[in-house]
């Protein structure tokens, strides 16, 4: 693994770029600009930054009405906001009339370490997987989360971007594509696959690391698009291994897991999970001790390989 980047400022430039490329392109905020990274459109291009207060369900229905002139908004928020609190303006006002704007949850998962369980999204992939006509895309780092704007500036329709509030290691390199719906192997493996989103990614690789001398390998695949979730390459890429393991840093029900459950229901597999396990989280000194609270360590992974082989 490569160099750490932040991933909200790799987002935030990255739409600033493109914002000065295509005007269509506007930022809408909702008292967060300096957290989700916003910050750079607001300064560089004024007259297509708003900001909206904290008032998300609003945010959202603005939004949509942009989007029916034409434009291409961002609306952006705490992931634990921008998915709860407009719930039914995301569900009536975008989804079901397939209305062109892009949701950026900044600050998933338990990335908020410090603010506790009120602003820590361990439920938001869940709540978009099951809303009709949402896409769902979870960058693994700051390279693919520069590529997946691009992307999702040319895909027309309503998208979910998650962003993890902290530094990541870059797992994929400059010259790999990303294209919706599409997965990556990382890594080879005959032993286990893991198929993992985000953080667990990276934290996957650093299992499989210690595990190598071991004489155990796994094959890494990074789902960044979480729905629509191509059946055909998720059977594809276990189908030679039958053990699977899912790993997320959200819920596991309704989540990654869930997903890669359904979309093996009619194989002959043994399938584990790694997740949040139907919990809040809470406040913590670091990042570090809730991903090891939480059961998201290498570690933890190692022992879910292990008992799967030893099933």
């Amino acid at each position: 693994m490569n160099n750490q980047e932040n991933l909200r400022q790799a987002y935030g430039k990255e739409l600033l770029k493109w914002a000065k490329k295509d005007e269509r392109i506007i930022a809408l905020d909702a008292d967060l600009c300096g957290s989700t990274q916003t910050v750079f459109i607001e300064k560089e291009i004024p007259q297509r930054f708003f900001e909206m207060g904290i008032a998300e369900q609003n945010m959202t229905s603005v939004a949509a009405g942009l989007a029916l002139v034409g434009k291409i908004p961002f609306v952006n928020s705490f992931a634990v906001f921008s998915v709860g609190q407009a719930y039914n303006q995301i569900r009536q006002g975008i989804a079901l009339p397939r209305l062109n704007v892009k949701i950026v949850g900044s600050s998933c998962g338990l990335s908020d370490f410090g603010d506790g369980a009120t602003h820590q999204s361990i439920e938001d992939i869940s709540i978009m997987r099951a809303i009709p006509n949402m896409t769902i895309i979870v960058p693994v780092d700051a390279i693919e989360t520069r590529k997946v704007v691009g992307e999702v500036i040319k895909y027309k329709g309503p998208v979910y971007i998650r962003i993890n509030r902290n530094d990541l290691p870059n797992v994929t390199k400059e010259s790999d594509q990303f294209k919706i719906g599409k997965m990556q192997k990382i890594t080879e493996g005959k032993d286990v696959v893991i198929f993992a989103c985000g953080l667990m990614v990276s934290q996957s690789l650093k299992a499989r690391e210690i595990l190598l001398p071991q004489g155990i390998s796994l094959r890494i695949i990074n789902v960044s698009t979480i729905k629509p979730l191509n059946k055909e390459e998720v059977i594809k890429f276990s189908r030679d291994i039958k053990k699977v393991i899912t790993a997320e840093e959200n819920n596991v029900i309704g989540g990654l897991g869930g997903a890669i459950c359904e979309a093996l229901e009619d194989q002959e597999m043994k399938i584990t999970r790694i997740g949040i396990n139907d919990e809040f989280g809470q406040s913590a000194s670091c990042y570090e001790d809730l991903i090891k609270y939480y059961h998201l360590t290498p570690e933890d992974i190692i022992t879910k390989v292990k008992n799967l082989i030893n099933q």
